[in-house]
């Protein structure tokens, strides 16, 4: 195990990926890389029998073509499945940034371009990679030192999406939210965090949830009319961020037109399923803990309320305070 701290200086615990097993996912690369070069310099070869094209065009563009395959296909998958290329997801690796978020097209251009010119240079009998590799205790190669990543070992069911939800008590809080200031980026650090949450240790699933629903608070409005866990007040944002847009996906779809147009006097559709959380026997369990029960409906036979159920929410620099709490910088 080794330790990548976070931009929030949480310490994250990871399995590195030593050079045997980024061997075989390179050579998986390597050989899909080699039946697409095999079949584009075969079609190129007849492209140019059949031209009468000079030897120095000939040399070009087979260069191109080499540097394309060779290249573009790690660039192109890292960037698009962030940190992976198909020998990596068979073996279950993933690049990451130092810090433990995900790379981008430069860190992934960088890394490919090192690889290609020094790591594994021909020129270079491949030792400057291997060599650093070995002597590098997070397994990097020179590469990986200039784009500042490393390798990592993840596992499979932490590819999955995480389990979004909105608690049946806060749903209409959900649909009030005002989200427009909420990044990508943001929403994005949130859902690997919940993804990964059965992987990091308790204190970093406390201390890495609170600032990272503190930033989230503090970019979106109104706050949670009651006390909610850092974990699930991620989960419902990310999940009302989720509805939102699928409805408005939905809503720009063109309707079908002609002989597949839809039925106007066909029956009613049944109604959407509601995306809180089912009550019952067979309600799925929370992963993140017991959640507050909903607030007593008002009635005539309804309690009295508590003089600070009036009181509203509020978001201080350590945390979440509940409505009518003493106590602050918790979110449970």
């Amino acid at each position: 195990m080794s330790q990548l701290v976070t931009g929030e200086a949480v310490v994250l615990q990871v399995r590195i990926a030593r050079m045997p097993t980024r061997a075989l996912a390179c050579a998986i690369d390597m050989a899909l890389q080699g039946i697409v070069l095999t079949v584009l310099l075969a079609l190129l070869a007849g492209f140019l029998f059949g031209s009468e094209s000079s030897e120095a065009l000939a040399v070009a563009l087979i260069f191109i073509v080499v540097l394309l395959v060779v290249v573009g296909y790690r660039v192109v998958m890292e960037t698009l499945t962030r940190g992976r290329t198909l020998g990596k997801m068979v073996l279950g690796l993933k690049v990451v940034r130092d810090d433990g978020s995900s790379i981008r097209f430069r860190h992934a251009l960088v890394r490919t371009l090192m690889w290609f010119f020094v790591d594994f240079a021909p020129w270079f009998a491949a030792c400057p990679g291997i060599v650093a590799s070995l002597m590098n205790k997070q397994g990097k190669r020179i590469g990986d030192m200039v784009a500042g990543t490393v390798v990592i070992r993840e596992r499979h069911q932490s590819m999955a999406s995480p389990p979004l939800f909105v608690p049946g008590h806060l749903v209409q809080w959900a649909q009030s939210l005002e989200l427009s200031r909420l990044s990508d980026e943001l929403a994005n650090a949130a859902r690997d965090y919940l993804s990964r949450y059965a992987e990091l240790l308790p204190g970093a699933q406390h201390a890495l949830g609170e600032a990272l629903a503190a930033r989230v608070a503090a970019v979106i409005a109104p706050a949670p009319p009651t006390q909610i866990i850092a974990p699930a007040y991620l989960s419902a944002v990310l999940a009302e961020r989720r509805r939102r847009e699928l409805n408005r996906l939905s809503t720009q779809r063109p309707t079908p037109t002609g002989p597949f147009a839809p039925n106007p006097y066909a029956a009613p559709a049944a109604p959407a399923p509601s995306y809180a959380v089912p009550a019952g026997p067979f309600a799925p369990p929370s992963p993140y803990g017991v959640l507050p029960p909903p607030p007593p409906t008002a009635g005539p036979f309804a309690p009295p309320a508590p003089p600070s159920a009036t009181r509203p929410a509020t978001v201080n620099a350590q945390g979440w305070a509940a409505p009518g709490s003493n106590e602050s910088g918790r979110w449970s």
